[in-house]
């Protein structure tokens, strides 16, 4: 819980603001769960504070909550074509990818028992939080905003799907929530595309995006 508690307020991911008297701001809980290695033995427990977004109101504090999930024939599409042309696999995963989109919204929260005292005020986000209704679509975009400026382009058929290709090579990213596969004929641009996303994501932990 105290990790947890760390990563969210290294993520930027609210501010303690004093509640306006026309807000009712929503409440949060804990989730605990077990993360098992593939035996079977324990790899870590795990806490998550989670919003209770079955409070939100729509049209005050949210609105749009669609985000595309990539599709299965895709997923199969993307496989074999990478394994018919001898193409390597790398498989990335965004850690806590719901905590980094942006709201557009004013969403303010009760902070969790023992944060601080409620007579401190209340914690307005600045970052989306597991249990929003929007919480998906906000890391959707902020993962297609920045995979857009690195030179991709999003596939008419899968929103999921990004491509950047030239007359001779190809390299394929496919987004699947917060896991990606990414394959191609050129090595050397999945390497820069690689670490890029590393530097993105260290530099949204930081606050700079």
């Amino acid at each position: 819980m105290n990790e947890e508690l760390q990563a969210l307020q290294e993520n930027f991911t609210w501010d303690i603001v004093p509640c306006p008297p026309y807000i009712k701001p929503i409440g949060c809980k804990w989730v605990y769960f077990v993360k098992l290695n593939s035996n079977g033995s324990l790899n870590r427990y795990m806490a998550q504070l989670v919003v209770l977004g079955n409070k939100q109101e729509y049209e005050i504090d949210y609105d749009e909550t669609f985000a595309p999930v990539a599709k299965k024939t895709t997923v199969r599409t993307i496989l074999s074509t990478s394994a018919s042309n001898g193409w390597s696999l790398h498989l990335m995963d965004v850690k806590n990818a719901f905590l980094h989109g942006n709201l557009t919204e004013d969403i303010y929260m009760n902070p969790p028992q023992g944060l601080f005292s409620s007579s401190e005020g209340v914690c307005k986000f600045k970052r989306s939080l597991y249990g929003l209704k929007q919480a998906h679509r906000a890391w959707y975009e902020k993962f297609r905003s920045a995979i857009l400026g690195f030179t991709f382009s999003q596939s008419k058929y899968d929103s999921s799907l990004f491509i950047h290709s030239t007359s001779t090579r190809i390299v394929l990213l496919l987004l699947y929530v917060d896991d990606m596969v990414i394959t191609g004929s050129d090595n050397a641009s999945i390497q820069r595309l690689k670490e890029y996303l590393k530097k993105l994501q260290n530099q949204i932990t930081k606050g700079i995006l």
